[in-house]
């Protein structure tokens, strides 16, 4: 149960985090950029509680603990994947350059 929480809690990570991502970009673009935020909010919301309610369906708080960790992990990866590719580029090459200013 507890490798189904983990991958549980990051599905739930993308869907809120990648949706936020997507919300943004559309929303940028829209005449009503409000209607997309609130309507967006309370799908993900939505979303998310109901895949928490049903994790924590047994009352065990260690299988809600772990789907958090998850949760909170998808966010790091939903950040490194949405980066532009120039920003990814730059900083791989920076970090290129001060290895070979310290050697």
């Amino acid at each position: 149960m507890i490798s189904v929480a983990l991958l549980t809690g990051l599905a739930l990570g993308f869907v809120f985090f990648g949706g936020l991502w997507l919300t943004i970009r559309k929303a940028l673009a829209s005449k009503i950029p409000a209607l997309w935020f609130l309507g967006s909010f309370i799908v993900r919301v939505g979303i998310i509680m109901t895949g928490f309610y049903i994790i924590m369906q047994d009352a065990n708080w260690i299988n809600g603990l772990i789907c958090l960790v998850g949760f909170i992990g998808a966010k790091f990866i939903v950040i490194r994947l949405t980066k532009p590719y120039e920003e990814r580029t730059i900083n791989v090459s920076l970090a290129g350059k001060e290895a070979m200013d310290e050697a």
